[in-house]
């Protein structure tokens, strides 16, 4: 199982991924940059590709929505 807020904590390096309710947007804290580095790693990783321009934003708010993605991506095979 991913650990989805400890991931996040490793590419973002801020503490409040594990806070209830965080909006990783809103708070800045899951920029264009570390969204790359979030794909990468996922990839390299899990195996799971997810496109970026194909992603609804809103399920990058939460690291659930995050988590949601990537379970997705691993039922569909992607």
């Amino acid at each position: 199982m991913i650990d989805v807020k400890q991931l996040l904590f490793e590419i973002c390096g801020d503490g409040r991924v594990f806070d209830d309710g965080v909006d990783l947007l809103d708070e800045e804290i899951l920029d264009s940059l570390a969204m790359i580095d979030l794909f990468t790693e996922l990839e390299e990783t899990y195996g799971v590709v997810i496109h970026p321009t194909r992603v609804d934003r809103e399920l990058l708010r939460t690291p659930d929505g995050i988590a949601a993605l990537i379970a997705d991506a691993q039922k569909d095979g992607r």
